[in-house]
């Protein structure tokens, strides 16, 4: 077998990876709405981190003791932990978001790293097209309608804000991902170190924010009832899922690996509206529609070169 033939079956593969992983995610912002009416942001995230985390040791040491080559193990921990202080981040911020925002604005301000993504890449010497700057203005039309719309009134909402700001954070997170699986990495080591160094970072914020700002310290009653949501979003979206990501980042452009995984924001609105009976205003409807319309736009040059190759 070739190798461009191996590392075309490498990319089918690991792309549907990736597309399981948005399906994750998109499904478990219904988690997250849910469970934060009993626990706040960062009590939630604490113990989902956890959660996720130790899920992956049996399969830490089941894997590495197959593997004729794992990956270097202080390596994959270093950057497990870089890994986990930008995830927290990202994280916490969409948590408190999730607050206020329903889960399909959320899926939709989130998929907005599909854009961040390749003008970030331009920081780093990285080439772009001019359809990818069609694109980001595509994209702050979506989000006016979005978050704005045509009532008129010119200010974003806190938790659109954060959300901004969530999307961000990762987009650099999935750069940093793109980064580490070129030094031969254990993946999923990274990842379980990733979720551990995420819980201790939003531990320490659950008394200032959680307590003193939301009102909202951590009960044990309180966080048995949420305890479903937790076990979804901990086991589903953090264990499976971004062990997925890092996975099925590799032999993928992170452009392109970004798009599929801003399917999240579709799958997002549509679990929101079956599950939760949320519904979207009609200026945010347009706004989803604008907004995947330039997440798809800025996915076309890197497609078109993958066909080419």
């Amino acid at each position: 077998m070739s190798d461009n033939t191996k590392n075309s079956k490498n990319t089918i593969r690991n792309s549907f990876l990736l597309l399981l992983t948005s399906i994750i995610w998109g499904t478990s912002f219904v988690a997250q709405a849910a469970g934060m009416e009993y626990i706040g942001p960062f009590t939630f995230s604490v113990i989902r981190y956890i959660l996720g985390g130790t899920m992956l040791i049996p399969v830490i040491i089941y894997l590495r003791k197959r593997s004729d080559n794992p990956g270097d193990l202080k390596l994959s921990v270093k950057y497990g932990i870089g890994c986990g202080i930008i995830l927290a981040a990202a994280s916490n911020f969409q948590q408190m978001a999730m607050l206020r925002a329903s889960t399909g604005k959320a899926g939709f301000i989130t998929a907005l790293y599909i854009i961040l993504v390749p003008v970030i890449g331009i920081l780093l010497g990285r080439k772009t097209s001019p359809l990818i700057w069609f694109s980001v203005l595509l994209a702050l039309v979506g989000l006016y309608f979005l978050c704005i719309g045509r009532s008129g009134h010119y200010t974003f909402e806190i938790s659109d804000i954060q959300l901004l700001i969530c999307s961000l954070i990762f987009s650099i997170h999935i750069i940093f991902i793109d980064n580490a699986n070129t030094k031969g990495v254990d993946g999923v080591v990274v990842s379980s170190t990733q979720f551990y160094t995420a819980a201790v970072v939003s531990a320490f914020f659950v008394y200032p924010i959680d307590g003193l700002h939301y009102n909202m310290m951590p009960d044990m009653n309180l966080i048995i009832s949420a305890f479903p949501a937790l076990c979804y979003s901990g086991f589903m979206a953090c264990g499976v899922a971004y062990t997925l990501q890092i996975i099925g980042q590799k032999d993928v452009n992170p452009t392109v690996a970004s798009l599929i995984m801003s399917l999240e924001s579709v799958v997002s609105a549509i679990s929101g509206f079956l599950i939760l009976h949320q519904k979207l205003k009609t200026d945010e409807i347009i706004g989803c529609f604008v907004m995947f319309a330039a997440i798809i736009l800025a996915e076309l040059p890197a497609a078109l070169n993958n066909n080419k190759k």
